[in-house]
């Protein structure tokens, strides 16, 4: 059985996430790491393939060069080989750009299932999954807090505002799965120095039939506006009073 998971790999959060005023874009710079979403995802393929006792997985990412790097947790958690999607003609690529390119990795991989993490750390958009089964005309799980694998069949469950609900599709399939899934392995250093010989292929947009033209163009970046005049009160007993005061000075009661 092969199982492909989709993963991003996006700038380092902790530093805080920056627009480049001049092409609009996410500063991504040469340090990318994983993003944390998408380890479940990851774990949750390596798991089914070990109850299963055979089986292939690959983690497909449509970035930059730089993102190989970043593929390599994956290989060094136990996943077979990765595919990048990476050309100059994807910079700026939009959500259906992006579908598009990923689905046309997929059909040439092939898989019986495929997942995806509940969102990206950097975009946040949790909608790709939806693109890319649309894409491929495959049913789809979303928000999966449990898988079940049986002969020809997915199960997920997830839990709802009314309780839990379980849902099964024939496979092939796209599953998105929430971070309430598992508990992400960490890479061993066996796995690490493995991970070093595992296949990594590059993929133009060519080798996909062209990436197509993004229809979402950001005119300008700009900084958010000043917050005004602003007083920090601390209460000491005469809070209430003191921003009446604030207020009544400004004309706003």
């Amino acid at each position: 059985m092969k199982f492909a998971v989709c993963v991003k790999a996006v700038p380092d959060t902790g530093t805080g996430l920056r627009l480049n005023p001049e092409s609009g874009r996410l500063e991504r710079g040469s340090e990318l790491a994983l993003s944390g979403f998408d380890l479940h995802p990851v774990e949750e393929a390596l798991a089914l393939r070990e109850q299963l006792g055979e089986g292939e997985v690959i983690v497909v990412s449509l970035g930059p060069p730089a993102a190989e790097g970043a593929l390599k947790k994956a290989l060094a958690m136990g996943a077979d080989r990765s595919v990048l999607l990476s050309d100059e003609a994807f910079a700026g690529a939009d959500l259906l750009v992006s579908a598009a390119a990923l689905a046309g990795a997929l059909r040439r991989e092939q898989p019986d299932l495929i997942l995806f993490g509940q969102q990206s750390s950097d975009g946040e958009g949790a909608c790709l999954w939806a693109a890319v089964a649309e894409h491929l005309q495959l049913p789809l799980i979303s928000q999966a807090a449990e898988l079940t694998l049986e002969p020809g069949v997915i199960s997920g469950r997830r839990q709802t505002e009314f309780g839990y609900e379980r849902i099964s599709a024939p496979l092939p399939a796209v599953v998105a799965v929430s971070d309430a899934i598992n508990q992400p392995r960490y890479p061993s250093l066996k796995g690490i120095m493995a991970a070093r010989s595992k296949p990594q292929e590059l993929i133009s947009a060519a080798e996909l039939g062209g990436a197509g033209s993004s229809r979402t163009q950001v005119l300008a970046v700009s900084t958010p506006p000043s917050r005004g005049a602003r007083r920090l009160v601390h209460d000491d007993g005469a809070a209430a009073e003191a921003i009446v005061a604030f207020l009544n000075e400004r004309r706003l009661l």
